[in-house]
């Protein structure tokens, strides 16, 4: 899967096994969202052929149903983001083993779909659950990593992503809109039944007093090595998170809670508004318009290719650069390429000139620098933030984030279209521009880094000093922390 990732099960440190045993386990969610989000594009060209040339199906789609099916997904996933993050209050595992199955059952509407109405439902309560499994599994693993490994470990899930993703695009060269989705089931069934052979995270066991159940799950994580000071420094914190009054839970939402809620929304809102939704979604028709020698299929395959390459990278860099300098280069290059992609589009369209087959490798190269640049930093990095900035009590508010992000995602899906009709081609890429040079200042002025640093540690950015509880973090250190 990623190379580093492969050394860390190689590495000469058993301690780490386990948890990247774990992480590979609930990626497979991540995987079968990936799977989903690629689904539409090859399966919607299927649905559209005549039940009359096609006899392995009931009805055929029009344009307008197959937008549907395409964005209802979305729409299920932002309707989905808030019961989720309220749902982990029963646990991180649990809420994943009850998603799973109906995520693999809601694709089976789709197989033995005899009307379109039937694959709108699947399309939406895919949805639903792609949205609870993107939250819930960075929380999982950020719970269950040591700080000197969670952010390569968290970057797994959103490089598992693209690999769905990717699988969807070759899959759906060869076979047809039902068999795809059978194909889809396979990973949701899978992580259910992988899921009962790890444990719950430690943190959540130890916030419902679940103590010797803890230990037992730390223990098997850490790989049997003695877990006692982790633990006790584990419960010390949750212990001080238990003696705040509700008057402090009210000040908590005015003084530690809306930095990490605009930080974690702010990033969801300039990655979805960054172009690259619209181009995943359009990237045919965009290729199309901008290639004359390059056959753009194969070019949209390449760019999946690229992320997933890029991805396996940034699972290293986050954890050696860190996560700040990984999304400011991320914006720059983004910006950077977008206003060059469409500066060439700007110039072929406005002068009249037919673009020659020569100068095709301009837009793929801003093409691929602006994927690369995405896949680095600001698509990664966006959902590892929302597992590491809230207090451990808190957590399940990363479902705010979560459903900021699908929502962003509906609208700039729907919106790439009026703004090429209003803006033109080129003019919609300047715009997506101009959004990332404003995420960039949002980065500079907001964002923290988190690297290396353990999670009740972070929390003290947040938190009045009136508050801080002196005991010792994950790492062993003196610090000062508060719930």
């Amino acid at each position: 899967m990623a190379s580093s990732t492969l050394s860390l099960i190689y590495s000469n440190r058993p301690q780490q096994l386990t948890q990247v045993v774990a992480t590979m386990i609930v990626a497979l969610g991540p995987l079968a969202t990936g799977l989903g989000k690629g689904y539409s594009s090859p399966a919607l060209a299927s649905m559209q052929i005549p039940p009359t040339v096609n006899g392995t199906q009931d009805f055929s789609i029009t344009t307008e149903q197959g937008s549907w099916i395409a964005s209802l997904s979305l729409l299920g996933a932002f309707f989905g983001g808030i019961p989720g993050g309220l749902a982990m209050r029963f646990g991180r595992k649990s809420v994943l083993a009850v998603v799973a199955l109906p995520f693999a059952l809601s694709w089976f509407l789709t197989v033995f779909a005899s009307s379109v109405y039937m694959v709108y439902a699947s399309s939406f309560m895919c949805g639903i659950c792609s949205a609870i499994v993107s939250l819930v599994t960075p929380v999982y693993i950020s719970e269950i990593a040591h700080p000197e490994i969670r952010g390569c470990l968290c970057s797994v899930a959103k490089l598992t992503a693209n690999i769905g993703m990717l699988l969807s695009f070759l899959l759906g060269v060869y076979l047809d809109w039902r068999q795809l989705a059978m194909v889809a089931s396979v990973a949701p069934a899978l992580l259910f039944l992988a899921l009962m052979l790890i444990p719950e995270t430690p943190s959540y066991l130890l916030y419902q007093g679940r103590d010797e159940d803890a230990a037992t799950s730390l223990s098997w994580l850490r790989g049997g090595l003695d877990v006692t000071q982790e633990l006790d420094t584990m419960r010390a914190n949750i212990d001080a998170m238990r003696e705040d009054s509700e008057i402090t839970c009210y000040r908590e939402w005015r003084r530690d809670l809306i930095k990490p809620v605009l930080i974690t929304c702010g990033l969801m809102i300039f990655q979805k508004f960054s172009g690259a939704n619209a181009f995943n979604f359009y990237a045919v028709p965009i290729l199309k318009e901008a290639f004359v020698g390059i056959n753009p299929y194969s070019a949209a395959v390449v760019v999946i290719l690229l992320q997933i390459l890029a991805g396996m990278v940034s699972s290293v860099l986050i954890d050696t650069v860190g996560r700040l300098p990984l999304l400011i280069v991320s914006n720059l290059l983004m910006s950077a390429a977008l206003a060059g992609f469409g500066t060439f589009l700007y110039i072929t369209e406005g002068e009249g000139v037919t673009t020659a087959a020569g100068l095709d490798w301009i837009p793929l190269t801003c093409a691929l620098i602006f994927q690369v640049a995405f896949a680095l930093g600001i698509s990664p990095i966006a959902w590892i933030y929302i597992g590491e900035l809230f207090p451990l009590k808190h957590r399940g508010l990363g479902a705010i984030a979560n459903s900021v992000s699908y929502a962003c995602s509906f609208a700039s899906v729907k919106t790439f279209v009026d703004f090429q009709i209003l803006l033109g081609l080129h003019g919609a890429f300047w715009l997506y521009a101009g959004i990332s040079v404003i995420g960039l200042l949002f980065t500079v002025a907001l964002v923290p880094e988190t690297k290396g640093r353990g999670l009740q540690e972070m929390q003290e950015k947040y938190t009045p000093k009136e508050k801080y509880t002196p005991i010792y973090d994950e790492l062993g250190t003196h610090n000062k922390l508060i719930p």
